[in-house]
């Protein structure tokens, strides 16, 4: 069965939609990253870089890597995939070096002040997901250096990495809400700013989820 792409695209307020909401999720990873650095005011303590790090790397960058690939909100969208796939993987360095970051500071305030590490759900869950996010930029040098991948489609490579890739967004999206939860926070913003900035993180998950989604769905409708 041929695909007839004029029978099967999407109403225009559907692109119109998707377009605002690329957007959006541009604004509020901006904002939500600047208010962060200024509240924890990096540089005033060991601690106040941690949340610094941690946001730059899981708000700012993993979004932003990913809003690459977006039809409706690419800032780079007329470039050739190539380019976009070195500056994703880029921005995945630059996520990866700020989250180890992050978590040296964290660490070594612990260290500092006698407490222990790793103890919170947000610490286990924030270990995790650096990790993960390591090894998925790793993974990802066969995507741009297909000769190290020998016997692997690269069609296939790319369906798995975006497919983990999307499941490490939900881990740091999950570790950045524990985060919002944590003492520092808490005490820190009144009741309506919490669920502010609650809310950007759980719609900056949701755009990703859904750009993910329908990118594999419009793929598979090619097939039929």
């Amino acid at each position: 069965m041929v695909y007839n792409k004029e029978t099967e695209s999407e109403p225009r307020i559907y692109g119109v939609a998707r377009t605002a909401s690329a957007v959006l999720t541009h604004f509020l990873c901006i904002v939500f990253t600047v208010f962060i650095a200024v509240l924890s005011r990096p540089g005033t303590s060991w601690f106040s870089w941690h949340p610094f790090f941690m946001t730059l790397a899981f708000s700012f960058f993993m979004t932003e890597a990913i809003l690459l690939f977006s039809p409706y909100g690419s800032p780079i969208k007329r470039f050739p995939h190539k380019t976009k796939g070195r500056v994703h993987w880029i921005l995945q360095c630059l996520c990866v070096s700020c989250a180890v970051l992050g978590l040296t500071a964290i660490s070594y305030n612990k260290h500092l002040n006698g407490k222990p590490h790793f103890t919170s759900w947000h610490g286990l869950l924030g270990l995790l997901t650096v990790c993960v996010v390591g090894l998925q930029s790793l993974a990802a040098v066969p995507l741009i250096y297909h000769s190290l991948a020998k016997g692997w489609s690269l069609a296939k490579l790319k369906r798995y990495h975006a497919a983990s890739g999307l499941v490490t967004y939900l881990l740091a999206s999950a570790s950045l809400l524990l985060g919002l939860s944590s003492a520092w926070f808490t005490a820190s913003v009144g009741e309506y700013t919490w669920y502010l900035s609650a809310l950007c993180s759980a719609l900056n998950a949701l755009v990703i989820m859904n750009q993910v989604s329908s990118a594999y769905t419009a793929k598979k409708r090619l097939q039929y």
